[in-house]
């Protein structure tokens, strides 16, 4: 009962945008300047708290993938990476193709000049405990060594230090998520630069619909290809799996359905059974896509430079860090918050619009990493010898 009164953090996020804009209409100096003083604190918290991020989910999370053993495991994290990193280079295409004739660029300085104007009351400095760039190299290093030396005790640490993280970002930093953003949007409106940033955000928002859906095809298409079978049809038979993805916006709890509709498609039960749980955490193409087009689109309104190889490097190492995405709460976006301070220069205000640009756009994302598991437990059970010919009817009876 008490779990069905709690408001979904994408209505907070969606509340706090609306009353920012309202109120900021209105709002008297006094007011935008103390929500600012409150950002400012956050901004110094959340600088701190991404380091932790990184080496308390990201370093488990490398240990216990390099922990499993065997050919199968190392074919479907290969594949799963491939797809994600995919993901990203055609959400980059596209979006650099398509977004500049939908939206301004350059054309606001919404996330630096106009705080200016309402400037917070006092700053609290929190500096973080190493860079960016340090606790993604030590997450690495620590992951990779706890899984080839098979060490317990670090490994049991990690984990500890992982549920202090994530209990951390479901307690403090979820919950002021949307005080930080009312107040964002609250300056914004203040400053009279809120017009164009949420019609540019509603452009986004149906781009990155039609790009889930082309990536899925795809997707299907090199399974069909692979299992020369028509993945029209294949994709079809996901598409419980997809809409059930699209209410819960929770890939775990939508792994029954998805692994009910994979068995459906004619693969193994075995091979479902491991890829599909495997895929939950580390298969993240939707995200990635999300991750990516929300990346553009803020530095094309900010006027910067969003260059080929900038974003290759941003999208490859995205695809590690999302092996993480899954033990946060909010998702893979704040698994993603150190590559965009680390690579992109993204600092806490541009990080607060990317999280709202994502949970905006949840259930769109998570709809996508869990149907296109689908497609990589068909080409994995193709690739270890499933005849798809001696059992074509077992789907059929399961449909």
């Amino acid at each position: 009962m008490e779990g069905k009164r709690r408001i979904p953090l994408l209505l907070k996020v969606v509340i706090a945008i609306i009353v920012g804009v309202l109120l900021g209409q209105v709002a008297p100096p006094a007011l935008v300047r103390v929500m600012n003083t409150f950002n400012g604190v956050f901004d110094q918290l959340l600088k701190f708290i991404i380091p932790l991020i990184i080496v308390g989910l990201v370093t488990p999370a490398i240990a216990e993938v390099g922990k499993g053993a065997g050919k199968m495991l190392v074919v479907t994290a290969g594949i799963a990476y491939l797809f994600t990193i995919f993901s990203g280079m055609f959400a980059y295409g596209v979006s650099s193709t398509v977004l500049p004739s939908l939206v301004g660029q350059g054309d606001t300085a919404i996330l630096g000049t106009e705080a200016k104007a309402f400037a917070p009351y006092f700053t609290i400095g929190i500096p973080p405990m190493m860079d960016i760039m340090t606790a993604l190299v030590l997450s690495f290093v620590l992951g990779l060594g706890i899984a080839a030396f098979s060490s317990p005790v670090l490994q049991q640490g990690f984990n500890e230090l992982r549920d202090i993280v994530t209990k951390t970002i479901a307690t403090v930093i979820i919950p002021l998520l949307p005080v930080y953003i009312f107040g964002l949007f609250l300056d914004m409106t203040a400053a009279g630069q809120v017009g164009a940033v949420i019609a540019d955000f509603a452009v986004l928002i149906l781009v990155i619909f039609a790009m889930t859906i082309v990536m899925l095809l795809l997707q299907f298409s090199v399974a069909g290809i692979v299992t020369r079978r028509n993945p029209l049809r294949l994709l079809a038979t996901m598409m419980p799996a997809y809409f059930t993805a699209l209410g819960t916006s929770s890939s775990a709890a939508t792994i029954p359905v998805t692994l009910r509709q994979t068995i459906a498609n004619g693969v193994r039960k075995e091979v479902a059974g491991f890829v599909v749980p495997l895929c939950a955490t580390i298969h993240l193409s939707g995200s990635t896509l999300k991750i990516t087009s929300c990346a553009v689109l803020l530095m094309m309104m900010l006027g910067m430079d969003c260059n080929l190889q900038l974003m290759t490097g941003f999208i490859l190492m995205l695809g590690v860090v999302m092996v993480a995405a899954p033990g946060v709460p909010g998702g893979a976006i704040m698994a993603s918050l150190g590559v965009l301070d680390s690579i992109l220069g993204f600092g806490a205000k541009e990080q607060a619009m990317m999280i709202a640009l994502y949970i905006a756009m949840d259930s769109f994302g998570t709809a996508c990493n869990v149907t296109g598991d689908g497609s990589i437990a068909l080409i994995v059970d193709r690739l270890f010898g499933r005849s798809h010919a001696a059992t074509q009817t077992e789907p059929e009876k399961q449909d």
